[in-house]
């Protein structure tokens, strides 16, 4: 098994083929969980497309089945380019590294190696059967794509994305409170696929109260049958923001109220499932490190994080934010709440420095998507 150095190794065409995968497990973001996306592309032995696949579904099966059964004859002898370590254990379905031995796979090249303790072992069994294995090709662009899920394996939480939505000088709304809207059409509707491919959206009670929210996602051109919604939270520490009739509450999706221990919360019996968590230590909210713990065991693998400027702050404050989307409308207000609240921040050495890793046009709108300092998820490993 080769792992030395997959880039100078791995020949053009398995490349390309690598960045197809990355194309094909994209497919599979908010249909999948609490399992990863992956994309595989089988190549026979001449080096041509013999067939692709994705995991498209929880439970169904994996990528490289996909690719495989598309294949048939012509993946012996063939190379199998996969963005994840091909899994080695039986669960809902049996193991990748397996089907590839059994279908006379004779190379298989993966970009980022399983760090799940029950799956990991694939590139090993292959080796031992004779395959020759390359891993870590475009490791940093398949890690990206499956970010979610390996920050829910290497850090035990959900992965967080935090959204908003602010005009140049920074204000969420006008000084008198109103906000809609600032950012453009084009700006909301990438937000509600950014909803579709989370797990759960999270606002606080401040945004339930003011906007009533719904929190479901509509994408133009999808039925209703065909996009994933997520679960619906509302950070309410008091019990005080979500009532009877509110949007929160629809058949849209499910909801899920999270309210501190210490709550009166007899009026929303009935009306939500409430998540009863421990103060912060500020008494002002709830501790974020619990909330997204309690989350975690209900299967939630991303957080797409649309609260006001407290909450926002306060997950900055438990460094529990992975990624930020930003939507800068060119207004100007001159006053109004600003995007991010307290975040324990009081020196500009103590300044939470983000690397941006894309800007995009929406319209009027400037999206702006930058990451914290921190290791590549696949270096965790």
């Amino acid at each position: 098994m080769r792992q030395e150095d997959p880039v100078a190794t791995a020949a053009p065409v398995e490349t390309a083929a690598m960045r197809r995968a990355i194309e094909l497990a994209a497919r599979g973001l908010g249909h999948t969980s609490p399992n990863p996306v992956v994309g595989c592309v089988v190549l026979d032995a001449e080096g041509r497309t013999a067939g692709e696949g994705w995991h498209e579904r929880a439970g169904g099966p994996h990528a490289e089945v996909h690719a495989l059964r598309a294949a048939g004859d012509r993946a012996r002898g063939g190379t199998a380019v996969v963005t994840l370590e091909p899994c080695n254990h039986t669960g809902r379905t049996g193991p990748c590294a397996r089907a590839l031995i059994d279908a006379g796979i004779a190379r298989v090249v993966y970009a980022v190696s399983d760090p799940t303790p029950t799956a990991t072992g694939g590139a090993v069994t292959l080796a031992a059967a004779g395959v020759d294995v390359e891993g870590g090709l475009l490791a940093d662009e398949a890690a990206a794509g499956n970010e979610a899920w390996l920050t829910s394996v290497l850090r035990g939480r959900p992965f967080v994305l935090w959204k908003y939505a602010a005009t140049l000088d920074g204000r969420i709304a006008a000084a008198d409170g109103t906000s809609r809207w600032i950012s453009s059409p084009e700006s909301r509707a990438d937000v509600h696929r950014l909803r579709a491919a989370a797990d759960a959206v999270i606002v606080g009670s401040g945004t339930a109260r003011a906007d009533d929210p719904q929190l479901g996602a509509r994408i133009s051109g999808l039925s209703d049958d065909e996009i994933s919604q997520p679960l619906r939270v509302v950070v309410d520490s008091g019990a005080t923001a979500v009532k009877a009739g509110a949007r929160v509450l629809d058949g849209t999706a499910p909801t899920l109220i999270a309210v501190a221990e210490d709550a009166d919360a007899t009026h929303l019996d009935g009306l939500a499932p409430l998540l009863r968590l421990p103060r912060a230590a500020d008494r002002r909210g709830l501790h974020i490190p619990a909330l997204l713990q309690a989350l975690h065991e209900r299967d939630v693998r991303s957080v797409l994080l649309e609260g006001g400027p407290t909450l926002a702050g306060a997950f900055l404050a438990a460094q529990a934010v992975d990624k930020v989307v930003g939507y800068l409308a060119p207004v100007l207000l001159g006053a109004g709440p600003a995007a991010v609240g307290d975040a324990g921040i009081t020196t500009i050495a103590q300044a939470l420095r983000l690397d941006v890793t894309d800007t995009a046009r929406l319209g009027p709108d400037l999206r702006i998507t930058a990451t914290p300092h921190r290791p590549a998820l696949h270096e965790e490993n």
